[in-house]
């Protein structure tokens, strides 16, 4: 255990140190002194030494410090993040279970490559054209920037980018588990136990789904990692005000310095998430054993 989260602690040390350095490296080409090699090597590393001190410049688009600019921006991207993994886990645990059978895995495969290899941009499309059409649901795509929403309405307008990212981190953990399944269907263990007398089903429920369940909780980081991607489409698709919809247009406007920090943030996100997941699934593959 200890040599274990000795490895995934130097893991984390080494992912934020490299994250670090990729947003100093982005964050230089706003230098206008960063042309040429050397001279841009200079600006990322100053850039370095600002990052130590906390200072991470202002925004090239409001004028604001990038960390207040962050600090009203990020919650809303985090709440959509977290009723997106909700929705994730609703949908894809059911179906990342039900799909980890044999029988069902292999049946149901082609399809489910096909769903998850929808873009999320589609998706998000798709969903937006069944709310107008079908439920006549006032969607955030047409209507003008800074249109009041009426109370009863605000929920269904926020409910679209919650399930489009939501479905998304729903492929994602129902690829966990199947992957999850498809590893503990090889394992050794399952003819000794059918020796004993256990049935099918008595080794699914108390050996078999544990082991999945914990491939589950250690693909944690994927997980985050494909509701933050889903979170900047379905913010810039719907219109929402969050720290992704903000990321999009920094890029798109070349404003690098609040670019380098949205990106780090959503990296140290990925990386805790990652840190966490696979101790946590180190415990529960593991619970019960000398």
């Amino acid at each position: 255990m200890r040599r274990f989260l000795a490895r995934q602690a130097s893991g984390l040390v080494v992912g934020i140190c490299g994250a670090v350095a990729v947003a100093a490296a982005i964050s230089a080409i706003a230098e206008p002194r960063a042309h040429g090699a050397l001279p841009y090597l200079e600006a990322a590393a100053a850039r370095l030494g600002h990052f130590a001190q906390g200072d991470f410049g202002q925004s090239a688009i409001s004028g604001l410090p990038v960390l207040d600019e962050l600090a009203i921006r990020m919650p809303p991207t985090l709440l959509l993040v977290l009723a997106g993994a909700v929705v994730a886990l609703l949908a894809g645990l059911p179906l990342g279970l039900l799909f980890s059978v044999g029988s069902a895995r292999r049946a149901a495969a082609p399809l489910v490559q096909i769903v998850t290899a929808m873009p999320v941009f589609c998706a998000g499309l798709v969903l937006a054209y069944g709310a107008v059409h079908l439920l006549h649901w006032p969607v955030s795509i047409n209507l003008p920037p800074g249109t009041p929403v009426p109370p009863d309405q605000a929920l269904q307008i926020a409910a679209l980018p919650v399930l489009t990212v939501g479905l998304a981190g729903a492929a994602s953990v129902q690829l966990a588990l199947r992957r999850a399944a498809a590893q503990s269907s090889g394992e050794a263990f399952r003819s000794g136990l059918k020796r004993l007398g256990l049935g099918v089903f008595e080794i699914e429920r108390r050996f078999v789904m544990p082991q999945v369940l914990a491939g589950l909780v250690a693909s944690a980081g994927d997980i985050m990692l494909a509701l933050l991607s889903a979170a900047v489409v379905a913010e810039w698709v719907f219109h929402r005000p969050g720290a992704a919809d903000l990321f999009v247009k920094s890029v798109a406007l070349a404003d690098w310095n609040m670019t380098a920090v949205i990106l780090l943030v959503f990296a140290l996100l990925a990386f805790f998430t990652e840190f966490l997941g696979r101790i946590a699934g180190f415990v529960l593959a593991n619970e019960g054993k000398p």
